[in-house]
């Protein structure tokens, strides 16, 4: 990354006309300290925090022929690596893992050691958030994951399908009551197995949805210097809000005229 602007300093003046280091950008993006919750029934993980990680061009695009590659970077994908590298858990919705066939996240020799002193595993799970669990099981999501794939479902998820996944090897979360997943019962069932650094990556079907349940705590949007035109879809899909939430501004990086955002709930 060649420049950062923070909020307090939104100069060019103050950026930094080098590329950051792995290190570097993890500290930008470190998950803030959460301390354990006090409430009663709490969960014992402590407090979760949900960012998102999304890219979207000049006119609001979230993917070009059904894909987010083609209005991605190379630095784009540098950021994308290293959130997930702090995350304890990936989330992800069952189209986005079919459209961009999603693989199980890696360990990565720069992060182990960070990784390791937060108590973290050699690399965060992914957990696909799916009403049906039609996906396919002989992917290497399901058969080559270094830790289990997690499957957010719900109570009324078919019974073969909840089989099939768990002879896979992947493990079975209900998050819900119904057919589907509820969006602040998946936060608080992944957070009570200790995956409370948590990090979802659309698509914006999934990101709608932990909007309008107000689960988000932060979005890093990557804005691309691109047009696209055409009818795909915005980051976020479904129902409005009554009232739109605003959200802060807490830095904002840029290379090539990709801007890389990040806004926190205030």
């Amino acid at each position: 990354m060649r420049r950062l602007f923070p909020v307090t300093d939104p100069t060019p003046a103050a950026a930094e006309h080098r590329e950051w280091s792995l290190d570097e950008l993890a500290e930008a993006y470190a998950y803030p300290d959460r301390q354990p919750d006090p409430r009663p029934g709490a969960s014992p993980g402590g407090l979760s925090w949900l960012r998102a990680n999304m890219v979207s061009s000049l006119d609001g695009a979230a993917q070009h022929d059904g894909r987010s590659e083609p209005i991605s970077s190379a630095a784009d994908m540098r950021i994308f690596g290293t959130l997930r590298a702090l995350a304890d858990v990936v989330i992800v919705g069952a189209e986005t893992v079919r459209a961009e066939g999603y693989r199980p996240a890696r360990a990565r020799e720069a992060f182990a050691a960070r990784r390791a002193a937060a108590g973290q595993g050699p690399a965060p799970a992914i957990a696909v958030v799916s009403a049906s669990l039609a996906l396919d099981f002989s992917a290497p999501l399901f058969t080559q994951p270094l830790v289990p794939t997690l499957l957010l479902t719900g109570a009324a998820a078919p019974p073969e399908r909840v089989r099939e996944a768990e002879r896979a090897g992947a493990e079975v979360l209900v998050a819900g009551d119904g057919p589907g997943v509820e969006p602040a019962r998946a936060v608080r069932v992944l957070a009570e197995r200790g995956l409370t650094r948590q990090l979802t990556e659309g698509g914006p079907r999934l990101l709608g949805q932990l909007v309008a349940a107000g689960v988000l705590d932060e979005l890093c949007l990557t804005v691309s210097p691109t047009l696209t035109a055409g009818n795909a879809q915005r980051i976020a899909g479904g129902p409005s809000l009554a009232v739109p939430e605003r959200f802060a501004l807490d830095s904002i990086l840029e290379e090539e005229g990709f801007l890389f955002t990040r806004y926190r709930r205030p």
